[in-house]
C-alpha cells in the first residue's frame, strides 16, 4: 500500500517528520477499519521517514500492512516495503 505524505508539508518545518508518522497511522487505521491506537508500526517505517531529517520526509511511502484479530480486537501491523 502506498501512503501519501504530502500533507506533512502543511506542518511547520521542524514538525514535518512527526506529522508524517501521524499521517501513516491515520491512513492505515482508516483503510483497515481499526482504531489508531491499534496500529503497530515497525521501526523500519520510522527509519524511512526520518532518513532525510525531520524537515524533509518523503512525499509517499510504500508499506506492507496486515489486519488481524488479537483478543477479539482488530490490530494492524505495518512495515516498510523495501523496493
Amino acid at each position: 500500500m502506498t501512503v501519501p505524505l504530502r500533507d506533512a508539508l502543511a506542518a511547520p518545518k521542524h514538525e514535518r517528520a512527526d506529522k508524517a508518522m501521524t499521517l501513516i497511522r491515520e491512513h492505515l487505521a482508516q483503510h483497515f477499519n481499526a482504531p489508531e491506537d491499534a496500529v503497530r508500526l515497525d521501526p523500519s517505517i520510522n527509519e524511512a521517514v526520518w532518513a532525510q531529517s525531520r524537515k524533509n520526509p518523503p512525499s509517499k511511502l510504500r508499506v506492507h500492512a496486515a489486519r488481524f484479530e488479537e483478543d477479539g480486537e482488530p490490530v494492524v501491523e505495518a512495515e516498510h516495503a523495501d523496493e
